[in-house]
């Protein structure tokens, strides 16, 4: 039974996608946007971004897959089929990277670089304090694979780990905490917050005035989320106040970050260009690949998102 997938991504590696799911599924045909061909024969969509009308346009389509772990640029693409499965990508590669990014900027702000690149703008040579791990206190906003994982390899670097999640969960040597009143006892209790929660209406604009005034004083902040969980305005206040005293940032509201945005000069802030995580065409191919098995076959599909619950 021929399958024909319909790829769309600004990132220009259709073409390596193609070469890896052709290979994967000898009978599955990939066109790449905005070759489209006869829109009817298309069974299948991968996308980021997909422009406006593109999916409601494909008059046989089945499934939605995501080119990526977020699906919050769907949700926002005018003319969604909603009563198709959305599909995202759980690739163990892609949390791996994630934790690996989580664990470098953890330890930026943990073993204090941001002071120590003051000093040496300054040519200032001197020892600062620092605290053991086991005192410095880390919570992770979002328990799912990702943050899971995060939290986990935290822990066995001997931080003293907490994680939220919006329902009860619970993990072996982590203090887990839920629900509204848990979100702000966790606050209270972290010296460095990590967002890894997905997009929805309920979590956006979370990182604000009101959850920097929880923390204790000189916490700092990394955001691996969206960019639209963080008030912007509101952390360059808390960092000119002290409130928060630094971020480490990789996902912004506007992307790419402009170039007169304050993010770009302040002292107090890592900035990466949202590279927390990234897309991998070879090891994410065969997870497209078991979908397209199981939508011939009728099989039950993997990590469908609740549309409900936005993730």
């Amino acid at each position: 039974m021929r399958q024909t997938l319909l790829y769309r991504s600004a990132n220009g590696l259709g073409p390596v996608w193609k070469r890896e799911l052709e290979r994967l599924v000898p009978s599955l045909e990939v066109r790449i946007h905005p070759e489209i061909g006869r829109p009817e024969e298309v069974d299948v969509a991968l996308v980021w971004n997909a422009p406006p009308g593109l999916l409601s346009s494909l008059p046989n389509l089945k499934l939605v897959i995501s080119l990526g772990a977020g699906i919050d640029h769907l949700l926002a693409t005018p003319g969604l089929p909603r009563h198709l499965p959305i599909m995202r990508l759980v690739d163990p590669y892609m949390i791996a990277q994630m934790s690996e990014y989580v664990l470098m900027q953890v330890l930026r702000l943990h073993r204090r670089d941001l002071d120590y690149a003051e000093q040496r703008h300054a040519r200032i040579w001197k020892e600062l304090p620092q605290m053991p791990t086991t005192e410095r206190r880390v919570g992770v906003l979002g328990l799912g694979q990702y943050g899971a994982d995060a939290a986990r390899k935290l822990r066995a670097l001997g931080f003293a780990v907490a994680g939220w999640s919006r329902t009860a969960k619970a993990l072996d040597g982590i203090q887990c905490f839920h629900g509204a009143e848990g979100f702000a006892a966790m606050l209270r209790r972290s010296d460095i917050v990590v967002c890894l929660l997905p997009l929805t209406e309920e979590t956006k604009g979370l990182l604000d005035r009101r959850a920097f005034a929880l923390m204790p004083r000189g916490a700092m902040i990394v955001n691996v989320g969206r960019g639209a969980h963080l008030v912007e305005a509101d952390l360059l206040a808390a960092l000119e106040s002290g409130q928060i005293g630094g971020a480490a940032l990789d996902v912004f509201r506007e992307e790419p970050l402009p170039e007169d945005h304050p993010f770009w000069r302040h002292h107090r802030i890592l900035l990466t260009p949202h590279i927390a995580a990234v897309t991998n065409p070879v090891t994410c191919s065969p997870l497209v690949a078991d979908a397209l098995m199981r939508l011939r076959e009728g099989r039950e599909l993997r990590d469908i998102v609740d549309l409900e619950r936005g993730y």
